[in-house]
């Protein structure tokens, strides 16, 4: 019997490639701290000022130009979530960021906001969505990220309501592909009697939950993370959530992809206090309500088609307190706010009750966050 033992020749050509990786590592540890150099005199040059450090503009121009001239062999995919977090360390040089968002942390929001503005950002956990505009409108975090709908089941109201009781702006958006896992201390589905989730995931596997535990009790809690903290002492309960919740919480996965489709997509938003002034801001959200009389909104809509505006998004909300009265919400292919469209916005201001926008924003990337990997599609 012999012992396997290197081989100097083999290995020669590995130490040799070893050493020029070496080399070039030490080589982007310089550029990297030149770059963290720059950024803190940014900071410096901003301090005393409330110009945000998040320019959803700039950094998607900065992400735009890097993947044009990627030579490879690099995939662009990767090339972006490592400048995400260079980004991210960037703005944390500058200032400390707090961002708010649905907590605690595990949430499918909290991947969403740390896939899109990094590790480096001071995440703020909230307990509902309702917390994180107030949070952000009175200032006590400069960014929040919510949900705002679902490609299996539509819109979050909740979210759409907020905008009505808090002044606050879109700031950026981001599409993220979501998949559901079953979570339980226990390791028999069989046995399990209570399913707990928030409401969104909960109809979002509902024909698997039909299916598989069709006598479990479904109870709704305010989030997914808390959800699964609920059940971390009962093995006959379950949860539904991000499967990375398992490795934080020490539960066992008893199904994957319980999802009633496959192809799962949540839009979040980056909410803050003030509204964007600069970039070439792709898209608008709007909320409105119209006059009494007939044809109001058939007149909006013709307005907005005659100037080639494309609306990809409307959606109606009771207004609080008034019987039978409805405000809109609409997603425009445009930015509102640009010189062109100012005799529009004029005529709207004339035409409807009252008009609202939200904020004009850069179209969003696509960020796989389902648990097995982070990629983001250009």
């Amino acid at each position: 019997m012999t012992l396997e033992t290197d081989d100097p020749a083999r290995d020669a050509p590995l130490d040799h490639i070893r050493e020029a990786i070496d080399a070039a590592d030490k080589q982007l540890l310089e550029l990297l701290n030149k770059r963290a150099a720059y950024s803190l005199e940014v900071g410096r040059l901003k301090a005393g000022s409330n110009e945000p450090v998040f320019k959803p503009f700039r950094e998607k121009e900065v992400l735009e130009k890097l993947t044009r001239a990627n030579p490879g062999p690099l995939p662009n995919e990767h090339l972006r979530a490592i400048y995400r977090e260079i980004l991210s360390s960037s703005r944390r040089l500058q200032r400390t960021q707090k961002v708010a968002y649905l907590g605690p942390e595990g949430t499918f929001s909290y991947f969403a906001a740390s896939s899109y503005l990094g590790a480096s950002a001071d995440f703020q956990p909230c307990s509902g969505i309702d917390e994180v505009f107030e949070a952000v409108s009175l200032r006590d975090a400069e960014l929040g990220v919510i949900p705002l709908e679902n490609s299996l089941q539509g819109t979050v109201g909740q979210s759409l309501d907020m905008f009505l009781r808090h002044d606050v702006y879109i700031q950026a958006e981001m599409y993220c592909k979501i998949s559901h896992s079953l979570l339980s201390k226990g390791t028999d589905l069989s046995r399990i009697e209570e399913v707990y989730s928030h409401p969104q995931p909960l109809a979002q596997c509902g024909a698997w939950l039909k299916a598989h535990l069709p006598l479990a009790r479904v109870i709704p809690t305010e989030s997914t993370a808390a959800a699964a903290r609920r059940v971390v002492y009962n093995p006959k309960a379950a949860a539904i959530g991000h499967v990375k919740l398992s490795e934080m919480l020490g539960l066992n996965v008893l199904a994957t992809r319980i999802e009633d489709l496959p192809d799962n997509w949540t839009r979040f938003l980056v909410i803050g206090p003030s509204e964007t002034k600069t970039g070439s801001r792709d898209k608008t959200s709007i909320l409105f309500t119209l006059p009494d009389k007939p044809g109001a909104l058939s007149a909006v809509l013709s307005r907005l088609a005659g100037e080639g505006i494309n609306m990809t998004k409307l959606e109606s909300r009771p207004l609080r307190g008034e019987k039978w009265k409805y405000v809109f919400f609409a997603d425009l292919q445009c930015d509102l706010g640009a010189d062109q469209f100012q005799a529009v916005v004029s005529d709207l201001r004339h035409e409807l009750h009252s008009l609202r926008i939200l904020g004009s924003y850069p179209t969003g990337p696509h960020l796989d966050v389902s648990g097995s990997a982070v990629v983001e599609r250009g």
